[in-house]
């Protein structure tokens, strides 16, 4: 079944199936993946029937792809009863992409994963496992990363290292969206309606029962990857201002330090007058307005990363929009 021209929006909750809500739900954001997106719908699918038999769906997200990639998905949708195809209006980010396949998931228990084939679909078997203990969520934890570069490599531990010393609420270290979740966990990550998500420590935020399963993250299987560094930047600063305040509080201790040598120099100038060795030249003012005009431009550019959150927040508008949702299965869409 296709709904087509449909403008699905966060607010309030749509579901693209009236019928009973299955087991397992897999959400899967996708964005230029039509090379290796056949291959991840049959590994998952299978690890999918492993763990849930045919009780499940499984979600693709198309996040405004600029190539074939929702051709693909609905293809796989045709050929796959328990693939579903959410097509968005345009690419909204990988967060917001995820946001919008948990919004729709109607499964008992959701798995995050990427369609990249770098996290592997079979360690749904063990994340389920874990699960079974009485666990609301079960992320997995990159114990090695596979064909990645030493600067992502270096970039990646300094932020973890640095979100871990400044944030509000515990993250884990090496952990990305790949986690299986409750429905409770859904549910209240649906209810919180951030404009500028950072799903990993929403998650963290919310509490209850935790866990982790450790994990080798392979390579993609095919493509090139679609992080690039501005938005490694742009999730990292979301991930710093939206859980900590420490940097704002940085600001005051500029102040206060820039107080401090503000009457050093001020001591120093007064006894070189009493003494009559006035300092000549240039030298020590410039580094004075420097240092002082560097510290104003960090006070600056913090203040501007919460304010702009804060725009961002009051315009409240919608988080996404859904064009088209494709299913396979009889009534599969609103």
């Amino acid at each position: 079944m296709r709904a087509r021209g449909q403008a699905v929006a966060a607010h309030p909750l749509r579901r693209h199936d009236d019928r009973p809500a299955p087991a397992l739900s897999v959400v899967a954001p996708c964005y230029n993946e039509q090379e290796g997106l056949a291959a991840f719908v049959e590994r998952m699918t299978a690890a999918c029937a492993a763990v849930a038999g045919d009780d499940y769906e499984l979600l693709l997200v198309n996040d405004g792809s600029r190539d074939a990639t929702w051709s693909v998905i609905q293809a796989m949708a045709a050929g796959h009863p328990g693939v579903v195809g959410v097509n968005l209006s345009r690419n909204y980010g990988h967060q917001l992409a995820v946001t919008a396949g948990l919004a729709l998931a109607r499964g008992g228990r959701v798995l995050i994963i990427d369609a990249d084939l770098q996290d592997p679909p079979e360690l749904l078997g063990e994340l389920s496992a874990r699960m079974d203990e009485g666990y609301d969520v079960v992320y997995a934890r990159r114990r090695t990363r596979a064909a990645e570069s030493r600067f992502k490599l270096a970039t990646a531990d300094l932020f973890y290292r640095l979100l871990g010393r400044l944030s509000d609420v515990r993250i884990p270290r090496d952990v990305g969206d790949f986690r299986l979740v409750s429905r409770k966990v859904v549910d209240r990550l649906n209810a919180m309606p951030e404009q500028d998500r950072f799903i990993r420590g929403m998650v963290a935020w919310l509490g209850g029962r935790q866990t982790e399963v450790l994990y080798d993250r392979d390579a993609r299987f095919a493509g090139e990857t679609h992080y690039t560094f501005g938005k490694m930047l742009k999730l990292a600063v979301a991930g710093l201002t939206g859980f900590s305040t420490v940097p704002l509080r940085l600001a005051i201790v500029f102040a206060a330090m820039g107080m401090f040598i503000a009457l050093g120099v001020l001591g120093y100038v007064l006894w070189g007058f009493m003494t009559g060795n006035v300092a000549r030249g240039w030298t020590s003012l410039a580094l004075i307005v420097v240092f002082f005009g560097i510290g104003q431009f960090a006070c600056l550019a913090v203040l501007g990363s919460y304010i702009g959150r804060i725009f961002i927040e009051v315009k409240d508008r919608p988080l996404y929009f859904v064009d088209e949702i494709v299913s396979g299965r009889k009534g599969g869409a609103p």
